[in-house]
Protein backbone atom coordinates (compact mmCIF):
# COMPACT_ATOMS: atom_id res chain seq x y z
CA UNK A 1 0.00 0.00 0.00
CA UNK A 2 1.47 3.12 -1.14
CA UNK A 3 0.02 5.23 1.58
CA UNK A 4 1.45 3.71 4.11
CA UNK A 5 5.00 3.78 2.78
CA UNK A 6 4.95 7.79 1.67
CA UNK A 7 3.72 7.79 5.23
CA UNK A 8 6.92 6.21 6.91
CA UNK A 9 9.17 8.09 4.50
CA UNK A 10 7.33 11.07 4.98
CA UNK A 11 8.09 10.72 8.64
CA UNK A 12 11.64 9.19 8.72
CA UNK A 13 12.42 12.46 6.66
CA UNK A 14 11.43 14.18 9.87
CA UNK A 15 13.76 12.94 11.58
CA UNK A 16 11.45 10.71 13.54
CA UNK A 17 13.12 7.18 13.47
CA UNK A 18 13.94 7.04 17.30
CA UNK A 19 9.92 8.29 17.72
CA UNK A 20 8.92 5.83 15.46
CA UNK A 21 10.78 3.04 17.70
CA UNK A 22 9.04 4.06 20.74
CA UNK A 23 5.80 4.14 19.38
CA UNK A 24 6.40 0.50 18.00
CA UNK A 25 7.60 -0.82 21.39
CA UNK A 26 4.27 0.84 22.87
CA UNK A 27 2.56 -0.88 20.53
CA UNK A 28 3.66 -4.10 21.43
CA UNK A 29 3.69 -3.45 25.33
CA UNK A 30 -0.07 -2.83 24.43
CA UNK A 31 -0.74 -5.78 22.72
CA UNK A 32 1.17 -7.74 25.98
CA UNK A 33 -1.12 -5.97 28.24
CA UNK A 34 -4.41 -6.75 26.24
CA UNK A 35 -3.24 -10.36 26.09
CA UNK A 36 -2.13 -10.52 29.99
CA UNK A 37 -5.65 -9.38 31.13
CA UNK A 38 -7.50 -11.98 28.96
CA UNK A 39 -5.69 -14.59 30.21
CA UNK A 40 -6.60 -13.70 33.81
CA UNK A 41 -10.69 -13.43 32.55
CA UNK A 42 -10.13 -16.91 31.16
CA UNK A 43 -8.66 -17.83 34.38
CA UNK A 44 -11.63 -16.69 36.94
CA UNK A 45 -13.82 -18.70 38.20
CA UNK A 46 -16.89 -16.72 36.93
CA UNK A 47 -16.29 -14.66 33.98
CA UNK A 48 -19.27 -12.15 34.61
CA UNK A 49 -18.43 -11.26 37.67
CA UNK A 50 -15.00 -11.16 37.10
CA UNK A 51 -15.36 -8.60 34.15
CA UNK A 52 -17.70 -6.84 36.13
CA UNK A 53 -15.41 -6.10 39.08
CA UNK A 54 -12.47 -5.18 36.64
CA UNK A 55 -14.64 -2.58 34.91
CA UNK A 56 -15.28 -0.88 38.74
CA UNK A 57 -11.70 -0.41 39.17
CA UNK A 58 -11.10 0.95 35.89
CA UNK A 59 -13.82 3.15 36.59
CA UNK A 60 -12.88 4.20 39.92
CA UNK A 61 -9.34 4.74 38.43
CA UNK A 62 -10.25 6.73 35.29
CA UNK A 63 -13.58 9.27 36.57
CA UNK A 64 -11.37 12.38 38.02
CA UNK A 65 -9.15 11.97 34.95
CA UNK A 66 -12.33 12.30 32.64
CA UNK A 67 -14.05 14.87 35.06
CA UNK A 68 -11.09 17.10 34.64
CA UNK A 69 -11.21 16.60 31.03
CA UNK A 70 -14.92 16.69 30.45
CA UNK A 71 -14.52 20.38 29.49
CA UNK A 72 -12.92 19.69 26.07
CA UNK A 73 -15.95 17.67 25.70
CA UNK A 74 -18.33 18.84 22.44
CA UNK A 75 -21.57 17.14 22.93
CA UNK A 76 -24.66 17.46 20.79
CA UNK A 77 -27.69 15.50 20.22
CA UNK A 78 -25.92 13.49 18.02
CA UNK A 79 -22.89 12.85 19.60
CA UNK A 80 -24.76 11.34 22.88
CA UNK A 81 -26.83 8.89 20.28
CA UNK A 82 -22.90 7.59 19.35
CA UNK A 83 -22.01 7.69 22.42
CA UNK A 84 -24.55 5.45 23.67
CA UNK A 85 -24.18 3.33 20.61
CA UNK A 86 -20.99 2.54 21.43
CA UNK A 87 -21.63 1.91 24.89
CA UNK A 88 -23.90 -0.59 24.43
CA UNK A 89 -21.38 -2.46 21.48
CA UNK A 90 -18.88 -2.28 24.10
CA UNK A 91 -21.68 -3.85 26.43
CA UNK A 92 -22.55 -6.74 24.08
CA UNK A 93 -18.87 -7.07 23.48
CA UNK A 94 -18.23 -7.95 27.38
CA UNK A 95 -21.13 -10.07 27.71
CA UNK A 96 -19.73 -11.98 24.20
CA UNK A 97 -16.22 -12.31 25.77
CA UNK A 98 -17.37 -13.74 29.25
CA UNK A 99 -19.35 -16.60 27.42
CA UNK A 100 -16.59 -17.20 24.78
CA UNK A 101 -14.28 -17.41 27.76
CA UNK A 102 -16.68 -20.44 29.49
CA UNK A 103 -16.86 -22.35 26.87
CA UNK A 104 -13.56 -22.01 24.79
CA UNK A 105 -9.52 -21.95 24.98
CA UNK A 106 -7.46 -18.70 25.26
CA UNK A 107 -5.22 -20.35 22.95
CA UNK A 108 -8.75 -20.72 20.68
CA UNK A 109 -10.73 -17.42 21.19
CA UNK A 110 -8.27 -15.02 21.57
CA UNK A 111 -6.40 -15.47 17.95
CA UNK A 112 -10.05 -15.79 16.26
CA UNK A 113 -11.71 -12.68 17.99
CA UNK A 114 -8.05 -10.48 17.23
CA UNK A 115 -8.04 -11.48 13.84
CA UNK A 116 -12.04 -11.33 12.38
CA UNK A 117 -11.96 -7.52 12.97
CA UNK A 118 -9.12 -6.32 10.84
CA UNK A 119 -10.36 -9.21 8.34
CA UNK A 120 -13.96 -7.83 8.03
CA UNK A 121 -12.70 -4.07 7.58
CA UNK A 122 -11.43 -4.78 3.93
CA UNK A 123 -14.05 -7.28 3.41
CA UNK A 124 -16.23 -4.93 3.74
CA UNK A 125 -14.94 -1.85 1.99
CA UNK A 126 -14.34 -4.75 -0.49
CA UNK A 127 -18.06 -5.85 -1.20
CA UNK A 128 -20.19 -2.90 -0.38
CA UNK A 129 -17.42 0.05 -0.82
CA UNK A 130 -16.18 -0.76 -4.10
CA UNK A 131 -12.72 -0.35 -2.20
CA UNK A 132 -9.52 -2.46 -3.93
CA UNK A 133 -7.47 -4.73 -2.36
CA UNK A 134 -3.67 -5.47 -4.02
CA UNK A 135 -2.24 -9.25 -4.39
CA UNK A 136 -0.57 -9.21 -0.97
CA UNK A 137 -4.26 -7.92 0.63
CA UNK A 138 -6.11 -11.04 -0.57
CA UNK A 139 -2.83 -12.95 0.71
CA UNK A 140 -3.45 -11.26 3.88
CA UNK A 141 -7.10 -12.22 3.52
CA UNK A 142 -6.36 -16.02 3.01
CA UNK A 143 -3.65 -16.38 6.16
CA UNK A 144 -6.26 -14.95 8.32
CA UNK A 145 -9.32 -17.14 7.11
CA UNK A 146 -7.05 -20.18 7.12
CA UNK A 147 -5.78 -19.62 10.05
CA UNK A 148 -9.25 -18.83 11.55
CA UNK A 149 -10.60 -22.22 10.24
CA UNK A 150 -7.55 -24.33 11.55
CA UNK A 151 -8.33 -22.80 15.39
CA UNK A 152 -12.08 -23.57 14.73
CA UNK A 153 -10.98 -27.31 14.40
CA UNK A 154 -13.39 -28.20 12.18
CA UNK A 155 -13.50 -31.46 10.42
CA UNK A 156 -14.88 -32.58 7.23
CA UNK A 157 -18.38 -34.08 8.96
CA UNK A 158 -18.24 -32.12 11.50
CA UNK A 159 -18.30 -35.19 13.89
CA UNK A 160 -17.86 -34.39 17.51
CA UNK A 161 -16.84 -30.48 16.84
CA UNK A 162 -18.34 -28.09 18.37
CA UNK A 163 -18.27 -24.85 17.18
CA UNK A 164 -19.54 -22.67 20.29
CA UNK A 165 -16.72 -21.32 21.13
CA UNK A 166 -14.95 -20.34 17.54
CA UNK A 167 -18.84 -19.22 16.52
CA UNK A 168 -18.77 -16.56 19.81
CA UNK A 169 -15.50 -15.71 19.32
CA UNK A 170 -16.18 -14.76 15.58
CA UNK A 171 -19.03 -12.59 17.53
CA UNK A 172 -16.67 -10.51 19.55
CA UNK A 173 -14.56 -10.07 16.79
CA UNK A 174 -17.58 -8.42 14.77
CA UNK A 175 -18.20 -6.39 17.98
CA UNK A 176 -14.75 -4.80 18.01
CA UNK A 177 -14.84 -4.04 14.50
CA UNK A 178 -18.22 -1.97 15.39
CA UNK A 179 -17.12 -0.11 17.79
CA UNK A 180 -13.64 0.72 16.83
CA UNK A 181 -15.57 2.71 14.04
CA UNK A 182 -18.13 3.92 16.19
CA UNK A 183 -15.22 4.90 18.80
CA UNK A 184 -13.93 6.90 15.93
CA UNK A 185 -16.79 8.31 15.64
CA UNK A 186 -17.43 9.41 18.89
CA UNK A 187 -13.44 10.86 19.41
CA UNK A 188 -15.24 13.64 17.42
CA UNK A 189 -17.18 14.84 20.76
CA UNK A 190 -15.35 13.34 23.63
CA UNK A 191 -11.57 13.21 24.74
CA UNK A 192 -10.54 9.41 24.69
CA UNK A 193 -10.67 8.99 28.33
CA UNK A 194 -13.88 10.56 28.74
CA UNK A 195 -15.06 7.98 26.14
CA UNK A 196 -13.07 4.85 27.59
CA UNK A 197 -15.16 5.80 31.21
CA UNK A 198 -18.41 6.17 29.85
CA UNK A 199 -18.21 2.64 27.77
CA UNK A 200 -16.20 1.07 30.89
CA UNK A 201 -19.74 1.79 32.45
CA UNK A 202 -21.53 0.77 29.55
CA UNK A 203 -19.92 -2.88 30.16
CA UNK A 204 -20.43 -2.66 33.93
CA UNK A 205 -24.31 -2.21 33.55
CA UNK A 206 -24.38 -4.91 30.71
CA UNK A 207 -22.58 -7.62 33.20
CA UNK A 208 -25.24 -6.61 36.29
CA UNK A 209 -27.84 -8.49 35.43
CA UNK A 210 -25.34 -11.83 35.00
CA UNK A 211 -23.67 -10.72 38.48
CA UNK A 212 -26.76 -10.47 40.20
CA UNK A 213 -27.98 -13.99 38.92
CA UNK A 214 -24.34 -15.59 39.38
CA UNK A 215 -24.22 -14.50 43.17
CA UNK A 216 -20.56 -15.09 43.22
CA UNK A 217 -18.68 -11.56 44.17
CA UNK A 218 -17.37 -13.22 47.45
CA UNK A 219 -15.86 -16.40 45.93
CA UNK A 220 -14.77 -14.34 43.02
CA UNK A 221 -12.78 -11.71 45.43
CA UNK A 222 -11.63 -14.06 47.56
CA UNK A 223 -9.55 -16.12 44.94
CA UNK A 224 -8.77 -12.95 42.23
CA UNK A 225 -9.58 -9.91 44.51
CA UNK A 226 -5.80 -8.92 43.78
CA UNK A 227 -5.90 -9.64 40.11
CA UNK A 228 -8.90 -7.69 39.49
CA UNK A 229 -6.89 -4.73 40.68
CA UNK A 230 -3.95 -4.78 37.80
CA UNK A 231 -6.82 -6.24 35.57
CA UNK A 232 -8.88 -3.04 36.10
CA UNK A 233 -5.90 -1.09 35.61
CA UNK A 234 -4.10 -2.87 32.96
CA UNK A 235 -7.06 -3.04 30.68
CA UNK A 236 -7.64 1.19 29.90
CA UNK A 237 -4.27 1.33 30.43
CA UNK A 238 -2.92 -0.70 27.62
CA UNK A 239 -5.19 1.30 24.62
CA UNK A 240 -4.50 4.50 26.55
CA UNK A 241 -0.64 3.14 25.83
CA UNK A 242 -1.90 3.08 22.16
CA UNK A 243 -3.28 5.96 21.96
CA UNK A 244 -0.58 7.93 22.93
CA UNK A 245 1.78 5.65 20.44
CA UNK A 246 -0.52 6.83 17.58
CA UNK A 247 0.45 10.50 18.12
CA UNK A 248 4.48 9.40 17.79
CA UNK A 249 3.73 7.35 14.58
CA UNK A 250 1.41 7.06 11.04
CA UNK A 251 -1.63 4.48 12.27
CA UNK A 252 -1.69 2.76 9.35
CA UNK A 253 1.94 1.19 10.17
CA UNK A 254 1.05 0.80 13.88
CA UNK A 255 -2.53 -0.54 14.34
CA UNK A 256 -1.34 -3.65 12.93
CA UNK A 257 1.23 -4.23 15.22
CA UNK A 258 -0.52 -4.38 17.72
CA UNK A 259 -2.14 -7.79 16.81
CA UNK A 260 1.25 -9.37 18.00
CA UNK A 261 -0.96 -9.81 21.15
CA UNK A 262 -2.44 -12.46 19.34
CA UNK A 263 0.59 -14.63 19.63
CA UNK A 264 1.21 -13.73 23.08
CA UNK A 265 -2.10 -14.72 24.14
CA UNK A 266 -1.70 -17.81 22.58
CA UNK A 267 1.71 -18.49 23.89
CA UNK A 268 0.29 -17.56 27.63
CA UNK A 269 -2.87 -20.07 27.07
CA UNK A 270 -0.30 -22.90 25.80
CA UNK A 271 2.06 -22.41 28.41
CA UNK A 272 0.49 -21.00 31.57
CA UNK A 273 -3.13 -22.68 31.19
CA UNK A 274 -1.55 -26.17 29.61
CA UNK A 275 -4.29 -25.81 26.66
CA UNK A 276 -4.28 -28.56 24.17
CA UNK A 277 -3.32 -28.77 20.32
CA UNK A 278 -0.32 -26.23 21.25
CA UNK A 279 1.55 -26.91 17.81
CA UNK A 280 -1.50 -26.16 15.82
CA UNK A 281 -2.79 -23.39 17.73
CA UNK A 282 0.55 -21.36 17.85
CA UNK A 283 1.40 -21.32 14.02
CA UNK A 284 -2.91 -20.46 13.63
CA UNK A 285 -2.02 -17.97 15.64
CA UNK A 286 1.07 -16.53 13.59
CA UNK A 287 -0.40 -17.55 10.83
CA UNK A 288 -3.42 -14.74 11.89
CA UNK A 289 -1.29 -12.23 12.60
CA UNK A 290 1.08 -12.24 9.36
CA UNK A 291 -1.81 -11.71 7.79
CA UNK A 292 -3.62 -9.14 9.72
CA UNK A 293 0.12 -7.07 9.16
CA UNK A 294 -0.05 -7.73 5.72
CA UNK A 295 -3.17 -6.98 5.22
CA UNK A 296 -2.35 -3.99 7.03
CA UNK A 297 1.14 -2.53 5.26
CA UNK A 298 0.34 -3.95 1.77
CA UNK A 299 -2.96 -4.65 1.53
Amino acid sequence: MKANYSAYYHFQEKGGSLMLSTAFLLVLGSGFLHSVWNLFTKRSLDKNVFLWLCQLVGIVLMVPWAIALWDGSQLNSNGWWIIAAASALHGLYTLLLAAAYSVGDLSQVYPIMRGTSPLLVPLIGVTLLNEQLTLAGYLGVACIVIGIVALSNIKLGGAGTSLRAPLLALAVGLCIASYIVVDKLALGYVPAIVLNTITTAGNLLALTPAVIRAKGMKRELRHNGKIMLLCGLIAPGGYLIFLYALSLGPVSLLAPMREIGTVFGTLMGILILHEKQGKQRIWSSVLITGGVIVLGLWG
